[in-house]
């Protein structure tokens, strides 16, 4: 993402209360103590244990503590926030992209921008902008979630499709022949993840949220996204796609019993697929996804995940030192990409050799060549909105009763417009 002032009453009055801790915060001669410094993180992906055993292993100046919280959506935000409120926060923790802005409108970051920007040109350009709020940076980029096709190529064959389709129309075409071979056979599923929805919607071209001067400009329901709510009501009207809530239970349940056959989604996923179908082990394999036009092929991203530093950090320096550490660290980056699932964010994570290991889940397919294209595909200039807790609550739940055939998905659009900007002005926030 280009960085793009966002410059809200709320958020300039955020960054000047910030400005002042960080004088303060900043890791500097001021905070110098005897022996090691402390760094409280907070995190809920799995693996980041270990990067941290590896990083206290051979940094004794700096000693982190690792805290594994409920994730973000599911609780950790919420924690985060009332811990900056009591004063009592990590210095560390995981924020994604899509929700650092909200954190920065709350007051919640810490300025890390001069300890930042040595590391800067080590990272994608995007991703490392999306660390970064209105000119302040606030953490280091841990990953980016290109996403791709993951399917079963056992059953896509027997169905008489021995290619993965390239574009929705294709995708479409092999959804109806799936279910017109096996009325209980569905190429895919339609679930409630509104961080899902937005990849897809990215993919198509989609600027939910856009900057000039002190406004924002909210587009949730743009043409681009519109285009994808066609696409997916045509499928859940024609019932061929089976509904059913995004990593559910009974996901996998059908994943795993050979009725539900693909899913569009990101590079963390793949891990999480692997375990939670472990019987067909082997019989999947991971495509592009689909693209409009084959032209112009892009693809969306769905997650990315900096190391972020919360207000009233007294050790900023250190903080980002092992946030650096964490994202590019060959021992580390391994680990992640094996115990995460990750796509580094760091340039020198892109030759890492984990990556090119064949997966046996997978067919023994080395399918980090495919996000490794997909990642190129990526329109860096997407930008997150300020409110992504309300934005993102009030699409899934359209989502889900869109699915259900409660509500329209165009509907859902529109609800989720209103209701971010009416808690955009509850904010303060100016919007035109």
């Amino acid at each position: 993402m280009k960085n793009r002032a966002f410059r809200t009453v709320t958020l300039a009055m955020a960054i000047t209360s910030l400005a002042a801790v960080a004088a303060c915060g900043s890791g500097g001669a001021g905070d110098e103590a005897s022996g090691p410094v402390d760094v409280e993180f907070w995190g809920w992906a799995p693996g980041y244990e270990k990067s941290v055993e590896l990083f206290n292993a051979s940094h004794p100046g700096i000693k982190v503590t690792y805290s594994k919280i409920s994730p973000g959506s599911k609780g950790g935000y919420t924690k985060m926030l009332s811990a900056v409120k009591a004063g009592n926060a990590p210095c560390l923790a995981s924020v994604g992209f899509e929700t650092l802005p909200t954190f920065a409108a709350a007051g919640a970051l810490q300025d890390a921008t001069a300890a930042a920007a040595p590391y800067a040109k080590e990272y994608a350009p995007w991703a490392f902008a999306q660390s970064s709020v209105a000119g302040h940076t606030y953490g280091l980029p841990v990953d980016i979630a290109p996403m791709a096709l993951i399917y079963r190529k056992d059953l896509f064959a027997k169905y008489g499709i021995n290619e993965a389709p390239k574009t929705w129309d294709e995708y479409a075409a092999d959804a109806a022949l799936i279910h017109a071979a096996d009325p209980n056979a569905y190429i895919t599923y339609f679930g409630n993840d509104a961080y899902n929805f937005a990849g897809l919607a990215w993919q198509a071209g989609a600027k939910w949220f856009t900057t000039g001067g002190d406004r924002w400009t909210v587009d949730v329901n743009d043409p681009a996204t519109k285009k994808v709510t066609a696409f997916w009501q045509n499928l859940i009207d024609k019932k061929l796609v089976k509904t059913v809530p995004s990593f559910d239970t009974a996901l996998y349940k059908g994943m795993g019993e050979g009725t539900i056959l693909s899913d569009v989604n990101a590079v963390w996923d793949t891990p999480i697929l692997a375990d939670s179908v472990k019987e067909t082990t082997g019989k999947w394999a991971v495509a592009p996804m689909p693209v409009w036009d084959t032209a112009t092929p892009t693809a969306g991203n769905a997650g990315g995940t900096p190391n972020t530093v919360l207000k009233g950090c007294k050790h900023v320096k250190e903080a980002v030192e092992f946030a650096h550490w964490f994202a590019t660290d060959p021992a580390s980056v391994t680990n992640l990409i094996k115990e995460t699932g990750i796509y580094p964010a760091a340039l020198t994570g892109l030759d890492n050799p984990a990556l090119a290991e064949p997966n046996p889940f997978y067919g023994g397919q080395k399918i980090y060549d495919v996000f490794k294209d997909s990642a190129t595909r990526i329109d860096p200039t997407f930008q997150w909105g300020p409110v992504m807790t309300k934005t993102s609550g009030a699409l899934g739940d359209g989502l889900g009763k869109a699915g259900t055939g409660t509500t329209t998905l165009d509907a859902a659009l529109a609800d989720t417009q209103a209701q971010t900007l009416a808690e955009m002005k509850t904010q303060g926030m100016e919007t035109g």
